[in-house]
């Protein structure tokens, strides 16, 4: 069986993830690898392999974080965050709904700009909210070029708007999400 090749080669129970990408299709759910999740909880461990007897490598405590799944094994799902860090969670502990982090890019004099939220999707219309690098919205569209976010901001409703996707984290460029 290619999955009892591929663990043999790594670490006893762990599916690399260059293997898991090459295949494209996950040997558990048969959904496309990789591909975006969110956090379903503000509590995560992030283990180190796919069982409770590994040790946790850290601990998520933001419900709505995104992450890209890169592997499976039986109820197991390997992760990464937007900062590369990998390892291995329950796939209870995850959820299909889209979400994504803003991105600002570079700094400029030691400063993230704020990314425009703008009510279409043209570079030229009006902001509905500016955000900071690391804000989190529900991904509700995405076109290649844009997506449609849903952002809850404290001390203002949610607000609705569109973003380029390459200031996004949680979407793949040039995907569509419908």
């Amino acid at each position: 069986m290619m999955i009892g090749a591929v663990m043999a080669s790594t670490a006893p129970g762990a599916v690399s993830a260059a293997s898991a990408q090459e295949s494209g299709v996950g040997p558990v759910t048969k959904l496309p690898l990789p591909r975006y999740a969110s956090l379903k909880t503000d509590r995560v461990n992030l283990r180190e392999g796919p069982s409770k007897d590994h040790r946790t490598l850290w601990v998520f405590q933001r419900a709505g974080l995104p992450v890209e799944i890169v592997g499976e094994f039986e109820t197991w799902r390997r992760i990464r965050d937007s900062e590369g860090t990998e390892g291995w969670v329950l796939h209870s502990l995850l959820s299909g709904r889209r979400t994504a982090i803003v991105n600002a890019g570079p700094e400029k004099n030691g400063i993230k700009p704020d990314v425009p939220l703008r009510s279409s999707p043209d570079d030229t219309s009006a902001d509905e909210a500016r955000l900071q690098t690391g804000v989190i919205g529900s991904v509700k569209k995405c076109t290649g070029g844009w997506c449609r976010l849903i952002v809850s901001l404290p001390s203002k409703r949610d607000v609705d708007g569109y973003i380029r996707q390459n200031r996004l984290w949680g979407v793949y460029p040039n995907e569509t999400v419908d």
